[in-house]
């Protein structure tokens, strides 16, 4: 059985999610396409009309943003420029963060989640403008390993295919509830979370999700703990990955994950809100 989730939520701490709403991960498997083929639907296939007149739904009722128009990117260039300016860097998520070498990803690769539950880098979708990715790190310290981050920008053509973007990554964590991020990096154990438009004051974005589980790594040992968000507003999706450490605490990954999350939710908001 396939189950398609629709997500409507915002901005969160992420254990507060867990605790509001769990999503049951039993009883459901397969994504409705298969990995990555909703990014290959035509954009052209639902077109709705936001508040300003571009291509995706609006915001929340709840919601007091209101987009321009002009300010959201219709060409892979100013798709790729929007990234730049939203896009999480060192000190997006606190105090001794730094670069981590790749920093930044190939921007003709995007991730796609094999039917093996392994993780590979495959070329854009139709629906991606731009996507781009980042990678941090908390150095080694006495007595405590590396935190290893991530900060993930998405620019999709539709509103629609945002979502089916959040879609696609629930049922990912119910298809594949242990995941091999790349050689000698697993996680497993996952639990994902919601919040519903309008719930606990969070108004940052339309679609929000959470997942908290266990990291295993052939260099680092574990288990760690690993966290996850993501959160779409209008045609963009950001996402930030906490992967820890012997010595770190839960609350120290979530905490990491937590600001970049809402700093990237902040200037993408700065970025197309409409000026008075």
């Amino acid at each position: 059985m396939t189950c398609h989730v629709p997500l409507r939520g915002g901005r969160f701490a992420l254990p507060l999610a867990l605790t509001l709403v769990t999503v049951v991960l039993a009883g459901c498997s397969g994504a409705a396409d298969g990995p990555g083929e909703a990014g290959k639907r035509d954009a052209s296939a639902s077109a709705s009309t936001d508040r300003g007149g571009s291509t995706g739904a609006g915001p929340s009722p709840e919601r007091t943003f209101e987009p321009d128009p002009a300010r959201l990117p219709k060409t892979r260039a100013e798709a790729r420029d929007f990234i730049g300016r939203v896009i999480a860097g060192p000190d997006s998520f606190g105090p001794g963060v730094v670069k981590r070498s790749p920093y930044e990803s190939d921007p003709a690769t995007w991730p796609v989640l094999g039917e093996d539950c392994v993780w590979q880098q495959r070329k854009p979708g139709h629906s991606v403008l731009a996507t781009l990715t980042r990678s941090f790190e908390v150095p080694a310290e006495a007595g405590k390993g590396p935190v290893r981050l991530g900060a993930v920008v998405t620019v999709h053509r539709s509103r629609e295919d945002a979502a089916w973007e959040m879609a696609e990554s629930i049922e990912e964590t119910m298809r594949c509830p242990t995941q091999q991020l790349r050689e000698g990096e697993l996680i497993g154990s996952m639990v994902a979370a919601a919040l519903f438009g309008g719930e606990a004051t969070q108004t940052n974005s339309e679609d929000a999700l959470s997942e908290v589980g266990q990291y295993r790594s052939s260099e680092l040992g574990g288990p760690h703990h690993y966290a996850w968000q993501q959160a779409q507003t209008l045609r963009f999706t950001v996402a930030v990955t906490g992967k820890g450490a012997k010595g770190r605490t839960r609350d120290e990954i979530d905490n990491l994950v937590v600001q970049a999350q809402a700093t990237m939710l902040a200037r993408l908001e700065s970025a197309v809100e409409k000026q008075s």
